[in-house]
């Protein structure tokens, strides 16, 4: 593989990296709100004992889940374009010599 498309590949996986990270930290603030929500959803639930506020809390730690969920998948996402990154720069300095 050429120096230059080695280089390429580097720059639309910086990119990649930077807009996956600004998503992971989207995530974690909407993981940190839902979580919350689901929290005072437990209590209204556990004071009120009733079907709908039961009904609410099961809702919003489903959402709560879905967004852990996501957060690990960007998480992961993540990793693997550290590791390409790793790679193609492992190919770069081999390149060089």
């Amino acid at each position: 593989m050429s120096r230059t498309l080695i280089e390429r590949r580097l720059t639309e996986l910086s990119e990649r990296l930077r807009d996956a990270r600004r998503e992971l930290a989207v995530a974690d603030e909407q993981l940190n709100h839902l979580a919350g929500v689901a929290d005072e959803a437990r209590l209204r639930s556990l004071v009120s004992e009733t079907p709908l506020a039961e009904q609410e809390y099961r809702e919003a730690s489903r959402h709560a889940e879905a967004m852990g969920r996501h957060r690990a998948a960007v998480g992961q996402t993540i990793d693997q374009l550290e590791q390409a990154q790793d790679d193609l720069l492992d190919r770069l300095i081999a390149e060089a010599d």
